[in-house]
């Protein structure tokens, strides 16, 4: 296999994915894109180009902005591994990757990791029966295979996504037994004063309107301030109960889709070393990067929401901004014309951003979500719950990393993408810390599980045919 060394690698084939390598393309930049799916697009854009619906409309309008997107990078003609697993990466630019049982490595000057956002974990109990998943996997489910639930579906949570695929839903026929929100009402006031500056980030709000509109034609029971959600079922979801008010409702159903926003996917980042801070607007953890994405580790980057959450426009801007940079420092262009070509990119980012102190403040999630009660399993692949974590911190246990000697929490095949968060939220309000005292868990390779069949067939630095 031909020992090639790139420009610059992608890690991901989402709206910055594909942005920077349509840009690095350009340039005249030797680029490989790497992506886990089967096609670009990521999950906002899954399948954009290619949707299984009958009438791709069924997603709404931002949808075809993905294609327009996908069809620029199809054309850029950089080299595009699709369906293929990043399982390690280190800071000086080897890759190693697996597709269809077999291991191997590339190499690149610089790394543009575009992996972008996982939904935020909705630790409710019963959230590990079957028929209980993410509102952002259901909407997966409808884009790559036309797939809706066999009987009433009741979505659940907090934030924009939660409307948008429960208006989807609806023109694609699923009977939504209801809409459950768990916005307390003090977060609306909370938003009030940031309400002008987001009427000024275009049509973002109207569009938001516009689905529970739709939603209200077609009688979708919808519940606001919602709390102590639990998910009720024997070998499944059978129902979702919840306090409204002073009552306890309760909503058959046969599927329930729980949101309370997305977070940045920093899984490689942190394997990587670069330094992350603790986002306390957004709940979450960021890596700290400059204004053209570079991370403090010399030659990696991250665009999108892998960066700190701006939406699908904002991560497109972004990757192109740090193709830009990286092209600079490759000698495509010098710093003036950078500058040159960054600066409409950065006045329609900022355009885009307007919104998002307002989602923020009005989404923030709930303390019962992000450190829920005893019984709640918070590890899912280690049947840990948060009872479990707390006990830990009684026993001694002072982060994240200590807790997995104490009962194995972020060891399963997630590595802690799914408990992660919520770990060190406890631990944080057990020990009276602030999140960014407390830590996050320690990334080790692999990144993602890669077996020893595929680890006895590694080739090193190869590119393999698409």
């Amino acid at each position: 296999m031909e020992h090639k060394v790139f420009d610059l690698a992608v890690i991901g084939a989402g709206p910055a994915g594909m942005a920077a390598a349509t840009v690095a393309a350009e340039l005249g930049c030797s680029c490989l894109v790497i992506d886990e799916q089967p096609g670009p697009g990521g999950q906002i854009y899954r399948n954009a180009g290619h949707c299984p619906l009958k009438d791709p409309a069924i997603l709404g309008p931002d949808y075809a902005e993905g294609e327009v997107l996908a069809a620029a990078f199809r054309d850029a003609g950089v080299e595009y591994l699709s369906g293929t697993t990043v399982w390690h990466v280190d800071d000086g630019g080897a890759i190693g990757l697996s597709r269809e049982g077999r291991a191997w490595s590339v190499s690149a000057g610089h790394v543009l990791v575009a992996t972008g956002a996982m939904e935020r974990p909705s630790p409710i109990p019963g959230w590990t029966l079957p028929g209980v998943m993410g509102a952002g996997a259901g909407q997966v489910l409808l884009k790559t295979s036309a797939m809706i639930p066999d009987g009433p579906v009741v979505l659940a949570g907090s934030g924009p996504l939660l409307f948008l695929v429960a208006w989807q839903y609806l023109n694609a026929g699923a009977e939504v037994a209801g809409l459950v929100e768990t916005t307390p009402r003090r977060n609306y006031l909370s938003a009030l004063p940031l309400l002008p500056k987001a009427l000024s980030a275009g049509d973002y709000l109207s569009k938001g309107l516009g689905y529970m509109r739709a939603l209200g034609k077609a009688c979708v029971p919808r519940f606001s301030g919602a709390t102590a959600l639990r998910a009720e079922g024997a070998s499944r979801v059978e129902a979702l109960s919840f306090r409204d008010g002073r009552k306890r409702r309760r909503i058959p159903c046969a599927a329930l889709l729980l949101h309370q926003g997305v977070v940045p996917n920093v899984q490689i980042t942190r394997a990587l070393g670069c330094e992350h801070l603790w986002d306390e607007r957004q709940a979450c953890w960021r890596p700290r990067l400059d204004p053209w994405g570079r991370t403090d580790t010399e030659r990696v980057y991250v665009a999108g929401d892998g960066g700190g959450i701006g939406g699908a426009a904002v991560a497109a801007i972004q990757g192109r901004l740090a193709v830009l940079d990286i092209g600079r420092r490759l000698g495509r262009i010098d710093g003036v014309e950078r500058d040159r070509r960054a600066a409409p990119h950065r006045a329609g980012m900022a355009r885009h951003l307007r919104i998002r102190p307002f989602l923020d403040a009005l989404y923030r999630p709930v303390e019962a979500v992000r450190r829920p009660e005893d019984e709640t399993v918070v590890c899912r692949c280690e049947e840990v719950t948060a009872g479990d974590i707390r006990e830990m911190v009684r026993m001694g246990c002072l982060g994240p990393n200590q807790t997995k000697s104490f009962g194995r929490p972020g060891m399963g095949p997630c590595q802690g993408r799914m408990c992660g968060l919520t770990v060190s939220e406890i631990i944080a309000s057990e020990r009276g810390l602030p999140v960014a005292e407390v830590g996050y868990y320690r990334i080790r390779p692999p990144i993602k599980p890669v077996t020893l069949g595929e680890l006895a067939a590694f080739e090193p630095c190869g590119v393999e045919e698409n």
